[in-house]
C-alpha cells in the first residue's frame, strides 16, 4: 500500500484522484485546499486529514517524513498556474508526483522539471487519459494499419458549456489557467499527436474568452479543430437532447465519437503509473509546446479551411 497526499481537494478532478487512489489498493494520508467543501473525502479516505492552509499541510508532510512515514506519490489537482510550484514540493518531500492536465502552462517550465527529476531522483507522471481510451487505441491501431503514407482529414470538435462563474474563476484568467486551448484543450492536442504525429504547421483562426479554433497539419493529419465552453455552440441537436457536453471527432466520411467510456480512465492512468509505465515530462512536451504556440499565435483568416464553427459570430465576454 502506497502512501498518497493531494493538493487541490476541492475541485471538480479531485474525486477522480481520490477514487483512483482507492481502487488501486492505496491510502490517502493528507489533503489540501484553501476551500474546504470537500465532504467527498469520505466517500473515500474519511481518516485523512485534511488542511485548508498550504503552510500546516507542508509541515504535516515534513513531519511525516521524517518519521519515516513520509508520503510515496502526491497528487496535484490545483490550479493550473501553480502546477510547477506544486511538483517542486513533492519533490522537496521525497514524493513521485502525479500532475493532472496541463502538466504546466509553459515549455520552458517543463524543461526545468526535467532537470529537478535527475537532481531529486523522483518522477513526475502526467494525466494523459486520452490514450488509455479504448475507443482511441483502436482508432491507432486503424490508422495503423492504413500506414504512414495516409493523411487523414480530420475534424476535431469539443465544446464544454460553463456558465458565468467561469470568468470570475481562476479558470477565466489566462494568467493562471492558460486559456481555452490549455484549460480545455490540451489533452486532445496530446491524442491528436500521439494518433497523426508531430506538428508540421499550427493556424489559429479564433481565439477568444470561449473558444478556439484552427487547423493543424501532421505528419499524417490535417486537423480542423473547434474548442468552446459557449452553450451557444452546441449543434441543435445537442441542445434539444438537453446534453452540455460535445466530443466528436469526423475521419472524413466516419463519425468517431468519445463522449462516453471516460469513468475508469483515471484508475487506468494510476495502474499505468504504479506499474512503473506512466507517461512522464517527455510525452507532455509536445502538447504543452502546442497550446503555448495557440496562445501566442497572430491568427490566420478564416477561411473554407477553418473549421465550420469557427464561422459563428463572436461573443461579449459577460463581465467586460
Amino acid at each position: 500500500m502506497k502512501q498518497f497526499a493531494l493538493i487541490g481537494a476541492a475541485g471538480y478532478v479531485a474525486q477522480r484522484h481520490m477514487k483512483a487512489i482507492k481502487d488501486t489498493g492505496n491510502n490517502l494520508v493528507a489533503a489540501m485546499d484553501n476551500f474546504d467543501s470537500v465532504g467527498i473525502i469520505d466517500r473515500y479516505f474519511p481518516k485523512s486529514s485534511f488542511f485548508v492552509e498550504f503552510e500546516r499541510f507542508d509541515r504535516y508532510i515534513d513531519k511525516i517524513r521524517r518519521a519515516g512515514n513520509g508520503i510515496d506519490y502526491l497528487s496535484v489537482c490545483s490550479p493550473n498556474y501553480l502546477h510547477d510550484a506544486h511538483i517542486r514540493f513533492g519533490f522537496r518531500s521525497g514524493a513521485h508526483v502525479i500532475c493532472e492536465k496541463p502538466l504546466v502552462l509553459n515549455p520552458w517550465n517543463a524543461k526545468a522539471l526535467l532537470a529537478l527529476e535527475q537532481e531529486y531522483e523522483q518522477r513526475v507522471y502526467c494525466i494523459l487519459q486520452l490514450r488509455l481510451h479504448e475507443q482511441v487505441i483502436a482508432l491507432k491501431d486503424k490508422i495503423a494499419m492504413l500506414g504512414d503514407d495516409k493523411i487523414h482529414d480530420v475534424e476535431l470538435t469539443y465544446i464544454t458549456s460553463r456558465g458565468n462563474w467561469y470568468y470570475s474563476s481562476w479558470k477565466g484568467d489566462e494568467s493562471k489557467s492558460g486559456g481555452i486551448a490549455t484549460n480545455i484543450g490540451v489533452h486532445f492536442f496530446d491524442m491528436l499527436m500521439w494518433l497523426y504525429g508531430s506538428v508540421i504547421e499550427n493556424q489559429v483562426h479564433v481565439y477568444s474568452h470561449d473558444r478556439a479554433a484552427g487547423v493543424l497539419k501532421l505528419e499524417r493529419a490535417n486537423v480542423k479543430w473547434f474548442l468552446s465552453i459557449n452553450d451557444e455552440t452546441l449543434p441543435q441537436e445537442i441542445k434539444k437532447s438537453g446534453q452540455r457536453v460535445y466530443r466528436t471527432l469526423s475521419l472524413g466520411e466516419e463519425t468517431f465519437d468519445f463522449s462516453t467510456g471516460f469513468d475508469e480512465l483515471h484508475t487506468r492512468s494510476y495502474e499505468h503509473i504504479l506499474s512503473e509505465s506512466g507517461f512522464g515530462i517527455e510525452d507532455a512536451m509536445d502538447a504543452i509546446d502546442i497550446v503555448h504556440q495557440i496562445r501566442s499565435a497572430d491568427l490566420t483568416a478564416l477561411s473554407e479551411a477553418s473549421h465550420p464553427l469557427a464561422h459563428l459570430p463572436l461573443t461579449k465576454h459577460p463581465f467586460k
